[in-house]
Formats: C-alpha cells, sequence, structure tokens
C-alpha cells in the first residue's frame, strides 16, 4: 500500500464521504462552495461536466430534488445515480454538445460545472496549460447552455494564465470570484472559480 494511499484513506473528508456514501471526497467541496455562494437552487437544471465517479452530482441531487434535472459528462462510465442522466463523451466532441443539447429538449441550463481534470504528467507547466484548456473548453460549453443569468463553477489548476480565464469570464458573467474549499488537498494548486450572472450579449 502507498504512502499516498494510506495518506488518502486516513484523511478526514476522505473518510466522511465513505462514511456518507458519497463517491469522492470532492462532494465536500461543492457543497463547501455552494454554502458560500449559493450555486444551486430547487428544481434547478443542471449540467455537470467531467462528472465520474459522480460525487458531484450527488450533492446536486440532493439539492435540486425530484423535480430538478441533471445532466453528468464525462468520458468514463459513470455508475447510475437516481434521477440523473449519464452522457459519455468527451466534451470536446461536438457530438457530446449535441447529445447534451438533446438531453435538455434544447432548452437551457441553470448551472454548469466543470471538476474537469487533465491527466497528469507531473510536468506542472504543462499540467497547468492542459487544466486551463480544459477549462476553456467547459466555459465554451457553458456560455452556450447557460441561460441568462446562468452560473458556471470550474476547477483550474492555478498558474500564469489563470489571470487572463478569469478576464475571460468576466467579459461574460457579472460576478467572478476565487475559492479554495478547505476539502481541497492542501499541497494542492487547484482553486475553484465561481461565475454568476451570465449576460445576455454572451454567445
Amino acid at each position: 500500500m502507498t504512502r499516498w494511499y494510506q495518506e488518502k484513506k486516513h484523511e478526514h473528508f476522505y473518510r466522511e464521504a465513505k462514511r456518507l456514501g458519497y463517491r469522492a471526497r470532492s462532494a465536500f467541496k461543492l457543497k463547501q462552495i455552494n454554502k458560500k455562494f449559493g450555486i444551486f437552487s430547487k428544481n434547478d437544471v443542471v449540467v455537470d461536466l467531467g462528472a465520474a465517479p459522480g460525487g458531484w452530482s450527488q450533492v446536486v441531487q440532493e439539492i435540486v430534488g425530484n423535480q430538478g434535472k441533471i445532466i453528468g459528462v464525462d468520458i468514463l462510465t459513470v455508475k447510475p445515480i437516481e434521477r440523473v442522466k449519464f452522457i459519455q463523451g468527451d466534451i470536446t466532441d461536438n457530438e457530446t454538445f449535441q447529445k447534451i443539447n438533446q438531453e435538455l429538449n434544447y432548452s437551457h441550463a441553470d448551472v454548469v460545472l466543470s471538476d474537469l481534470s487533465p491527466d497528469i504528467s507531473g510536468n506542472y507547466s504543462i499540467d497547468q496549460a492542459r487544466s486551463l484548456w480544459l477549462c476553456e473548453c467547459a466555459f465554451n460549453i457553458a456560455t452556450r447552455l447557460l441561460k441568462p443569468g446562468g452560473i458556471f463553477l470550474c476547477k483550474i489548476f492555478e498558474g500564469q494564465d489563470t489571470k487572463d480565464f478569469i478576464e475571460l469570464l468576466r467579459n461574460s458573467f457579472s460576478t467572478v470570484k476565487k475559492f479554495t474549499p478547505v476539502a481541497s488537498r492542501k499541497r494542492s494548486s487547484e482553486i475553484y472559480i465561481i461565475a454568476k450572472s451570465l449576460k445576455n450579449n454572451s454567445s
């Protein structure tokens, strides 16, 4: 058993996720973000990009209730969750976008989430650049799917390009904030960006 796995297994949020039935410790990150920023409301329509293994979709399901709608998307397969529709596909493929649109009945979402993460190479500059690229792809999807006033939340590995990405978001959303949940690993460079109230003139 590796030291990394030992640390993970004994780490508080990992244990709590196991105890409460969440599929990933990241569920607590989303809970903490929502508590601070009020991302979700009952009956919301939510698209969860990078959904595997499903921890975020579980949290969303608790909040939006039976009348809400959740569409999870990932290149990996995801075990079913009640009242969550999963699409297996690459978010960079237009075919995947069309499948999301069909599930939305060509309507709009209230919230688009992205917990996408690149395959880690160990070279931070490369990993950060890949993380930024995934955020840009998710942003492109969000601005096409969200209703005016909608919310976009994404994870990014912080680096020299983060400021430019935040400025890009500010052109399309009224409010943009950075946040690091307590549930994030102390050694992690990940941050979450919360972009609220999509402007009407976004395309």
